[in-house]
């Protein structure tokens, strides 16, 4: 056989497992690693019915195992020994099912192709207690003389599990003698059920008989023969009803055990199935990678059979491994690897993770002792802090690309690990890798395009150094008042972006018009008021689709009042979209409490004053409602806590000071700070690291006395980095709006600053 050929995978694991058990009962003193190990066969792959062996394999199996047991029939001893009473496996329930050996053996063919590839099999029926069976070896294959002496045992317990009695397996062709094939012609005795049931039958014809001819000799002894035949033939039929009913039973209990066997591999089929397919289906409505990993995480808990599971991803510069998501894991076990990366820029790592998402393979581990010899110490530690026993782990790939690793391991069920488990993860990673893949392209895509709104606001805001920050300020406005009127978030979206360019038509308008220190004039005035047209009509030159495509007519109406006094069209009340009377509302306050060439800014209470005087008139009152809210809730007076400008955002009044570890998730980037302040709407961290203002993030927070950390999502609201910082009293950093909290963590919260705030609550 050539090297190919003996390396290619032939036998299925099934066929080894009857050696394992004899050896374990007659030789327990022996240990069956040590032959697995020989053979180069992890035990998993040797429990595992779902795996390939290869000759070589087998060979090396059963010459180690003869050697070590001093027993040269053990091949056919363990052939015999395949269908005994400690066996649980499938086939032999399968096999048991049939009523006899003929059904068996009428079966071979398409039994054996469940077991072996390196040769065919078939059978003719010769008589009721007699089968001829041929074994062709396939092309290339070379099997070995072990492995006749194992059919023959198997035959022969293919016989005994029926409870027949075996006459004699004749072996007339051999290929081991230089023939083509394998010939075994197996003879057995009728079962004690056909003896029964034949006797039976033979009395009921010659009872009749013997009785008839008495009538002829003595009719006077009929008497006593007739009630004696008849109990005769009674007892004989009961007896071949009772045998037949305990070989019906027996046939019976092994239908129903490869009955709940089949059903139990279809329901994890079934479940393997309905995996995939829920992944797939909920990958498909996420658009961040955060949503989309803990939308797998979660199908992956309620649909796999596993105790425990976790998504590890590398970092944008695939640098190292962090853990985003898992389940089935313990506070303190999650917060353990929390903390833990792997390091993949360091060529002499060899961590198991690392690895995996390295070299793009599979590991299953169930021997710990050889986990400990063949990785790293820090993969061994970080092991034992969690408990693993056994796991398997395997690379997320897309388009040829590792970009992360899948892992899963059980804690408290006893089931093993097995290539199928392995396979089964090897399925759906690429699934994984495909979403993680596309909400990096969409994540970019949308950086790309919050760039572009942010230069092109920017760009219209530089041409005068005292509006410079006006559309920003005003998108932060609009945005909270469509979170206080609870609008959905495309809506805000939309609105997020006609507010970023509501004055983009102003880059037509003179710089003598729009610089000018004192009042407009008429004339100048109109010229101003061309700037709502301009920008509806250059937005509607870019290809706002989706939920931007009202954008241009948001941008474009944002100067109609209420009552229809405004421009460019006049419209009043519900006629103008709700959008543009949001950034009206905005960009009115926004504009009253800046400096400009011809005034100071107004007051904060003055200006809300003035606005809620114009709601009904220039302003939707609804609008001018939800602003007022959440002025209050969110902003209290200026940057130094007086009145003034509303440059920085105050969340709620109930704040309360900290000094909290915190770890902040940016897309794939993982990193730890402090929080100097909290509050039910957000709070003020620290980090090692330059945060752009509007980015999303997920934030944990360790809280003094907590047991676990608090969990939330959050956007970074504003930015105390800069040369103008507006608290130059606190630490350069950040404060992060919080927009929803995992859980009950919101009520966790609650608690805590209910608990730890003074009663009338504290003010920065």
């Amino acid at each position: 056989m050539s090297p190919s050929q003996q390396n290619k995978e032939l036998y299925n694991s099934f066929l080894i497992d009857p050696y394992i058990r004899l050896i374990s009962k007659r030789y327990s003193h022996l240990d069956i690693n040590e032959v697995l190990t020989y053979a180069e066969i992890m035990p998993w792959e040797a429990a595992d019915e779902s795996h390939w062996l290869t000759q070589e394999q087998i060979n090396r199996f059963t010459k180690r195992a003869i050697e070590l047991t001093g027993n040269p029939q053990l091949a056919k001893e363990a052939g015999q020994y395949v269908f005994n009473l400690e066996s649980t496996s499938f086939m032999r329930s399968y096999v048991l099912s049939f009523t006899n050996p003929h059904t068996v053996f009428a079966k071979i063919g398409e039994v054996t192709k469940q077991l072996v590839r390196s040769s065919t099999y078939t059978s003719r029926k010769l008589d009721d207690t007699a089968v001829e069976i041929i074994v062709k070896p396939q092309y290339g294959s070379n099997e070995e003389p072990f492995q006749c002496e194992n059919r023959l045992g198997l035959f022969e317990a293919t016989i005994k599990a029926f409870h027949y009695n075996l006459v004699a397996i004749e072996h007339p062709e051999c290929i081991f003698n230089g023939e083509p094939r394998c010939r075994y012609i197996v003879k057995w005795s009728i079962s004690k059920t056909a003896q029964m049931r034949r006797w039976r039958n033979i009395s009921l014809t010659l009872l009749p008989l013997f009785n008839s001819s008495l009538l002829f000799i003595n009719p006077a002894i009929l008497l006593g023969t007739v009630p004696t035949s008849v109990c005769l033939y009674i007892l004989l039929d009961r007896l071949a009803m009772g045998a037949t009913l305990d070989e019906v039973s027996a046939s019976v209990d092994h239908l129903s055990s490869s009955r709940n066997q089949l059903i139990n591999q279809l329901d994890a089929n079934y479940n393997n199935a309905m995996l995939t397919s829920e992944i797939g289906h909920a990958i498909s409505l996420q658009s961040s990678i955060d949503k989309v990993i803990n939308k797998v995480i979660k199908t992956l808990e309620k649909r796999l059979d596993f105790d425990r599971g976790m998504i590890l991803l590398a970092n944008e510069s695939k640098t190292k491994l962090s853990y985003r998501a898992g389940f089935g894991h313990i506070d303190e076990h999650r917060h353990i690897l929390q903390q833990a990366s792997f390091r993949l820029d360091n060529p002499t790592s060899r961590g198991v993770f690392v690895e995996a998402f390295r070299n793009q393979v599979p590991f299953l581990v169930d021997d710990f002792e050889t986990f400990e010899r063949r990785h790293s110490t820090h993969s061994v530690n970080l092991a034992k802090a969690l408990n693993v026993k056994s796991f398997v782990c395997c690379p997320i790939i897309c388009e040829g690309e590792a970009v992360g690793v899948l892992a899963v391991d059980n804690l408290k069920s006893s089931r093993p690990l097995m290539q199928r488990d392995k396979s089964l993860l090897m399925g759906i990673a690429p699934v994984i890798g495909v979403a993680i893949r596309n909400a990096e392209l969409l994540l970019a895509k949308d950086r790309e395009f919050r760039s572009t709104l942010q230069v092109l606001a920017a760009s219209i805001d530089a041409r005068d150094p005292l509006t410079a920050g006006h559309s920003e300020k005003v998108t932060e406005y609009s945005v909270g008042i469509c979170d206080e009127m609870g609008l959905g978030f495309e809506f805000r979206e939309c609105v997020r972006v006609a507010a970023l360019l509501h004055d983009y038509g102003k880059i037509g308008i003179p710089d003598a018009i729009l610089k000018k220190e004192g009042r407009l004039t008429k004339d100048e005035y109109e010229v101003i008021k061309t700037h709502s047209l301009q920008t509806r009509e250059i937005l509607e030159q870019i290809n706002f689709e989706g939920k931007y495509q009202d954008v241009p007519l948001i941008a474009g109406f944002h100067h109609e009042k209420w009552n229809g006094t405004g421009y460019p069209e006049g419209l009043q009340s519900e006629d103008i979209p709700l959008g543009a009377r949001i950034v009206a509302v905005a960009d009115f306050f926004e504009a009253i409490t800046s400096k400009r060439h011809y005034r100071e800014p107004m007051p904060i209470n003055v200006a809300l004053d003035l606005v809620q005087e114009q709601s009904g008139t220039a302003f939707d009152p609804q609008v001018v409602d939800a602003f007022i809210r959440y002025h209050k809730r969110h902003f209290n007076g200026g940057p130094y806590g007086g009145e003034g400008s509303c440059e920085v955002c105050k969340i709620r009044s109930k704040r309360l000071s900290v000094n909290a570890p915190v770890k902040i998730q940016e897309t794939d980037n993982n990193f730890q700070g402090k929080a100097h302040d909290i509050s039910l709407n957000g709070l003020y961290v620290t980090v090692p690291k330059n945060l752009q203002k509007d980015v999303y993030v997920k934030i944990e927070v360790f809280l003094p006395g907590q047991e676990r950390p608090l969990t939330a999502a959050g956007r970074i609201a504003w930015d105390n980095t800069g040369d103008n910082r507006p608290k130059p009293f606190y630490p350069k950093g950040y404060g992060i709006e919080l927009t929803d909290f995992e859980n009950s963590d919101e009520e966790l919260m609650a608690d805590y600053l209910d608990v730890n705030l003074p009663q009338n609550g504290r003010l920065h």
